[in-house]
């Protein structure tokens, strides 16, 4: 059973107050570079091993003498929520990671600080309640059914979920971004993403960065990725704003003239854009073009690729546990029948959010978030100096054994009610947590689950690869395929 209050990795020998830094356990690495080749050769596994080997507070060296980064590692609950919640003033997102999403991306949600941040959160805000969020039902589950007519056309046949939920992710997000068919922004996007996704996390990490103005090759095309994306966002801003003043005009003369009454605002419309750039109160004053354009691309960026991690790996487990896929499934039948999902049913398919959160726990699609610490601060017995970046680990605190009995095994009935309940508030925490927990969370659970629904209705899956590669991007990145056989249920909905 998981320990309701698990107890970090004891370090060695007694003192009477935090061990200095110099005396944080990690390991040795190579005698010059350190742990810079294991690092860049699979992060991932190189902190599962440290805290196998080392404990819940870790210290890492990478890089030649001179140019050396020293960070400090994470990962018992406490300790996250110490950097996420309860200390989060003294952990800044001042890390080289989120300096490269800045200047690839602006200044948005995910990247903000300080007013700008809280300025922003305040006019964003009640663009995400929950009953915003639920009116975009009906888009998740048009596009969901999009993708599984032509599935269906294609007959029995195999595909990769990877490219599939990717594809059916950014379709979404577009579609409620942009209220149009997103085929451009879907073409642009899945070019120039990888483009600078590569970019930033080889920027973040190098010892020593060419500046972005030199014409590199490398500098050249994120620069020319870059520029696509912003001119594709800028061109639909000012076609929507264009769209937005015309209906206006419109409506104020039809008003004049006693017709309908939708008192100014018929032809608004109600997509996540237009409602970006009328966005304004009267302390915050409202997001100009740029901040716009920032915004829109964090939340393709956040949007798309945090939910088509979910999406995939939890079709993919479920298609290499056919039981688990059959108890799905049947909820999904009792509960919708022959009617397509809504917002309400969110509450109504327990399994298949289970299923979900399960998928997540083992493939966190932000498998690591990280700070820069602007105080000293002990953390699991160890004193973190002012100025040391910090990181806290999905990915790893998902699978420690203190916290998850037999960890790498796929069990949706962790995440019952009062399984739940026993465990720590960040043995857990996919979407991040404290005052920068990801404003999305519902929307992407809302997503997640009316999707599944519509296509676990309609197929059954079988797995073709068993385990799929994945490394650490900004987000978690399948570095290989995840294919399934589709089987056409007898007696789908047509």
């Amino acid at each position: 059973m998981p320990l309701t209050d698990p107890q970090p990795h004891p370090h060695p020998g007694p003192h009477p107050g935090p061990a200095p830094e110099s005396e944080i356990p990690g390991p040795a690495g190579l005698p010059v570079l350190g742990s810079m080749l294991d690092l860049r050769r699979d992060s991932l596994t190189t902190f599962l091993d440290a805290r196998r080997t080392h404990g819940d507070v870790v210290r890492l060296v990478a890089g030649p003498p001179g140019l050396r980064s020293v960070f400090h590692a994470v990962f018992a609950p406490e300790g996250v929520q110490q950097i996420l919640a309860s200390q989060a003033a003294d952990f800044r997102k001042d890390h080289p990671l989120y300096e490269e999403v800045r200047q690839a991306f602006g200044n948005g949600l995910l990247t903000s600080q300080d007013s700008d941040y809280l300025r922003q959160r305040r006019l964003v805000q009640p663009l995400f309640t929950k009953r915003r969020v639920d009116s975009y039902a009906a888009a998740i589950t048009t596009e969901a059914g999009t993708l599984a007519e032509r599935w269906r056309a294609a007959g029995d046949h195999t595909v990769d979920l990877v490219l599939e939920m990717n594809r059916l992710a950014l379709r979404t997000v577009a579609r409620i971004l942009f209220g149009l068919d997103a085929a451009a922004a879907e073409d642009a996007f899945h070019r120039c993403a990888p483009v600078i996704n590569a970019y930033v996390v080889r920027r973040a990490y190098v010892p020593v960065k060419v500046p972005r103005e030199w014409p590199t090759p490398a500098n050249l095309r994120a620069r020319a990725a870059t520029d696509e994306l912003n001119a594709l966002c800028d061109r639909i801003i000012a076609d929507r704003r264009a769209a937005r003043g015309a209906a206006t005009e419109a409506a104020a003369a039809a008003d004049e003239r006693d017709e309908g009454d939708e008192k100014g605002e018929r032809g608004e419309g109600d997509d996540l854009l237009s409602l970006l750039a009328a966005a304004g109160n009267d302390e915050d004053g409202s997001l100009d073009a740029t901040e716009v354009r920032e915004q829109v691309l964090i939340f393709l960026l956040a949007g798309h690729e945090t939910t088509a991690t979910s999406l995939a790996f939890t079709l993919h487990l479920l298609a290499r546990h056919p039981e688990e896929q059959r108890r799905v499934r049947e909820e999904i039948d009792r509960v919708l029948g022959e009617r397509t999902p809504t917002a309400a049913d969110l509450d109504r398919l327990p399994y298949l959010t289970q299923a979900l959160k399960e998928s997540m726990r083992l493939y966190p699609a932000a498998p690591v978030i990280s700070r820069r610490a602007v105080a000293a601060t002990e953390i699991g017995g160890y004193r973190i100096p002012a100025g040391a970046d910090v990181v806290v680990a999905p990915w790893v605190t998902h699978r420690s054994p203190e916290l998850w009995e037999d960890p790498e095994r796929f069990d949706p009935r962790r995440f019952a009610p009062e399984r739940e309940a026993e465990r720590h508030r960040y043995a857990w925490f996919p979407f991040g947590g404290g005052p920068r927990a990801c404003i999305g969370q519902h929307f992407s659970m809302l997503e997640s689950v009316l999707a599944l629904a519509v296509l676990l209705r309609t197929y059954e899956l079988e797995a073709v690869d068993q385990e799929v590669p994945v490394a650490a991007g900004i987000t978690l990145q399948a570095t290989g395929p995840a294919r399934v056989r589709l089987r056409p249920r007898d007696g789908a909905v047509e």
